[in-house]
């Protein structure tokens, strides 16, 4: 008998997952993960964890596996929070669920459950992990889940052969309602329950509250650009080559004050990303304004009016190396190869056609139809015919 170490969360997804590992004749442990109790910091007024780490045991004792709680919070602090606030203060937007895949549960989890006689880590995502025997060894591949309207293989982008190796995933095969009528068969407590909403484990989080606690609110202003501004409608140079074109198309607009007009005021631009319409507080304008850039260094916020504005888009993104990850290693592209991939620049965004292009610095990323909101931080995922081959930290 394999032995797998589940990671239960207190829902209806882990909770299936363990079900359907004991049927298949697995021996089971569950284990929670305590990802916060830092007082200095509050993430939520609600305290989930304690209700999902109980629910978590319910569905222990039902199943009859054994089940304990791992503290993994100074880890999460320090590699997750602890990033999060650097990023936001840089004017970045962190994507901490992909963070904590790569860190915390396929790292320091695995570890745990590696130390307890392990084979293998088994997770709630709505994923699929293929296998083929490529050049004499193992090749690990990472799938999207059956259910398009769940697929979680986003969140687990940046997965290495190493933690694949490792990883189930029993439910990827399986749609939302199909995994709720498995639970209700079973008689399991999570059946009925809500889907958790916030960071992994730790529970829905107010941003701009727990930002405010580290970053200090500071007053700016909040500038609006005209949609005929300059930059949006001069004409292209003529470009030597492929690389100097993306270059150019990669690269962001900048603005001065001059550019707009000043519109109102916010209390820090590190609490802002792009893209974003709430919390602007600014009425009296045709349609909504967009974040379209934030200066954290000069602390001001520039918006557009209406999410066709021209600043919200771009077509062409950059990925240094250092912040490049291939899950199938043997596809990486070498400087000046080309690959026609499928690319999202965010969970739950539908995929577009896109065109890879290696260069000596990283790797560009040209989409076919140009992508609202690109943000540097966020997490860009690339596939091909469902399966995802890398991923990479936008520039």
């Amino acid at each position: 008998m394999k032995r797998v170490v589940v990671g239960l969360s207190g829902g209806v997804d882990s909770s299936v997952t363990a079900h359907l590992l004991k049927e298949q004749g697995y021996e089971v442990i569950g284990l929670f993960m305590k990802n916060w109790h830092d007082d200095s910091v509050t993430i939520s007024n609600e305290c989930p964890w304690l209700e999902d780490s109980n629910d978590a045991m319910i569905v222990a004792e039902k199943l009859g596996i054994p089940f304990q709680v791992v503290d993994l919070s100074a880890q999460y602090k320090e590699r997750i929070v602890d990033y999060m606030f650097d990023e936001y203060s840089k004017g970045r937007t962190p994507n901490p669920d992909v963070l904590c895949n790569r860190e915390i549960k396929f790292d320091v989890f695995m570890d745990i459950a590696l130390k307890l006689g392990a084979d293998y880590v088994a997770t709630g995502h709505y994923c699929r992990k293929g296998e083929e025997i490529i050049d004499g060894k193992s090749v690990y591949k990472l799938f999207a889940g059956k259910d398009n309207n769940k697929d979680q293989s986003y969140f687990l982008c940046q997965l290495s052969q190493e933690q694949l190796a490792k990883a189930l995933f029993p439910i990827g095969e399986l749609t939302k309602p199909e995994v709720r009528e498995i639970a209700k068969e079973a008689d399991l407590i999570t059946a009925e329950k809500k889907d958790s909403q916030g960071l992994c484990f730790i529970g829905k989080v107010r941003l701009p509250e727990f930002l405010q606690q580290k970053l200090q609110p500071k007053a700016g202003e909040i500038v609006t650009i005209p949609a005929d501004f300059n930059a949006y409608v001069k004409e292209h140079p003529k470009f030597e080559n492929k690389e100097e074109e993306l270059n150019y198309f990669a690269t962001k607009f900048s603005y001065n004050k001059e550019d707009g007009k000043v519109v109102g005021k916010h209390q820090g631009a590190h609490y802002f990303t792009k893209g974003q319409r709430k919390g602007l507080n600014v009425g009296g304008t045709k349609e909504a304004l967009y974040v379209i850039e934030t200066d954290v260094n000069e602390n001001v916020i520039y918006t557009g009016e209406g999410k066709n504005h021209a600043g919200l888009y771009r077509n062409v993104l950059f990925v240094s190396n250092d912040e490049m990850h291939w899950i199938r290693e043997d596809l990486t592209l070498k400087s000046g190869e080309t690959m026609q991939v499928d690319a999202r620049i965010r969970y739950r965004q539908k995929l577009e056609n896109a065109t890879l292009h290696k260069v000596d610095a990283g790797l560009y990323v040209e989409f076919d139809n140009k992508q609202s909101a690109i943000q540097e931080g966020q997490f860009v995922a690339w596939y091909k015919n469902e399966e995802l081959l890398g991923s990479g930290v936008i520039s």
